[in-house]
């Protein structure tokens, strides 16, 4: 649907849906929005939808993960999961509100043994995380969650290599790849 909308020849700006939003300013600039609002009797119902919706997302995305090592006979527990980008946009290493941190911590709580590659952000403390090359994070994965794509991070070689692939950015979605699962 995006890229039909991508026909219109003015007006639009292309939004690929994702993991959730973070950063310093999305997650929490529309509520402030919202507060204010409510004190001149406004109400502002789209903002706290879109808020509610971006809040679950990560919730969403651990399922597609939990169905897809399902489809393969896989449990969660004992998975190995090679995370793709943990920094909450591409190119950069700011993990501010970003969806990973959530998406890491329900997985970790469900069992899997989780592994992350990202050039940006090198370790992850709170988790007792490093990243690892990404040949290293692939390597005996069960499955490899691309949830950040970074540019510099060859995703066709983690789609060739990964026994399965869930993609949360649509970076796959050209490749016709039986071992993929788009968000």
């Amino acid at each position: 649907m995006v890229d039909a909308a991508a026909t219109k020849p003015y007006g639009f700006m292309r939004f690929e849906p994702g993991p959730g939003m973070g950063g310093h300013c999305l997650p929490v600039d529309p509520f402030y929005l919202s507060w204010r609002a409510r004190e001149f009797d406004m109400v502002t119902e789209f903002i706290e939808l879109a808020g509610k919706v971006n809040q679950q997302m990560p919730y969403h995305c651990v399922m597609k993960v939990e169905r897809a090592l399902n489809d393969a006979g896989l449990p969660v527990r004992g998975a190995r999961i090679a995370v793709l980008g943990v920094s909450y946009k591409p190119g950069v290493g700011d993990v501010r509100e970003s969806p990973a941190l959530k998406i890491i911590t329900l997985l970790g709580a469900l069992g899997a043994e989780l592994v992350y590659h990202d050039p940006h952000v090198p370790e992850l403390p709170e988790f007792d995380l490093r990243s690892v090359p990404l040949e290293d994070a692939l390597r005996d994965a069960d499955l490899a969650l691309i949830v950040t794509a970074h540019p510099t991070v060859d995703h066709a070689l983690a789609a060739e290599r990964a026994s399965m692939v869930v993609d949360l950015r649509g970076v796959t979605r050209n490749a016709s790849l039986a071992n993929t699962v788009r968000l």
